[in-house]
């Protein structure tokens, strides 16, 4: 597949992407299950109401069971009184769940085949920074045509890399071992070392 190139001296051209590794379907509803497992485990899950045994009040009935011609009550700390308990009110708990290994690894093949489809890869001959530098970055980003937001992928941790992309808003960056079909989603554009480009189509 034809892919733009960004050459070192920041021209772009193009270059042929062999992605038959990637499959030749993109599986939308594997990557719908995968992006709702990720968005579930980001989820705090602290919210609470108080049960009847933990408002505050006196557990003494407030009348009589009959004879005063009005309904029976047990404690003011009943659910359909004002300032009583919630009555099956939200627990703290853990919304997280795993999808298998297998449906991860075939969710991000789908997403990475869906981004060379859609023509929002960039391939850097040379993303080598000898120090950190903002100002390289983002003028390497303007000159691959990237206006919006993406993540730029390294082969191994670099962190000069990460370091000029932490700044610019809106891109992210991450080495290939850690890449995962929600952050390959997340973002318009996926921007990849040569070499990184090559370990990601090799481990598929």
């Amino acid at each position: 597949m034809e892919t733009k190139l960004l050459r070192a001296d920041n021209s772009l051209g193009t270059t042929e992407v062999d992605v038959s590794s990637l499959g030749d379907t993109v599986k939308s509803r594997l990557l719908f299950d995968a992006v709702h497992m990720y968005e579930s485990r980001k989820r705090v899950g602290t919210v609470k109401t108080k049960t009847r045994a933990e408002v505050r009040g006196s557990s003494r009935k407030p009348w009589r069971q009959k004879g005063t011609g009005r309904a029976r009550v047990g404690t003011r700390q009943n659910g359909v009184w004002r300032g009583g308990g919630v009555i099956h009110g939200p627990r703290p708990r853990d919304y997280g769940y795993s999808l298998p290994k297998k449906a991860l690894k075939e969710a991000l093949k789908s997403a990475v085949l869906s981004k060379f489809r859609d023509d929002e890869v960039r391939v850097a001959e040379a993303l080598d920074f000898d120090a950190p530098s903002t100002k390289k970055m983002s003028g390497m980003l303007k000159s691959a045509g990237v206006d919006q937001a993406c993540l730029v992928v390294t082969a191994e941790r670099d962190r000069n890399v990460h370091l000029s992309c932490r700044n610019i808003p809106n891109v992210a960056c991450m080495p290939v071992e850690e890449l995962n079909a929600y952050d390959v989603l997340k973002y318009r554009y996926l921007v990849l070392s040569q070499a990184a480009c090559d370990r990601l189509l090799e481990a598929f």
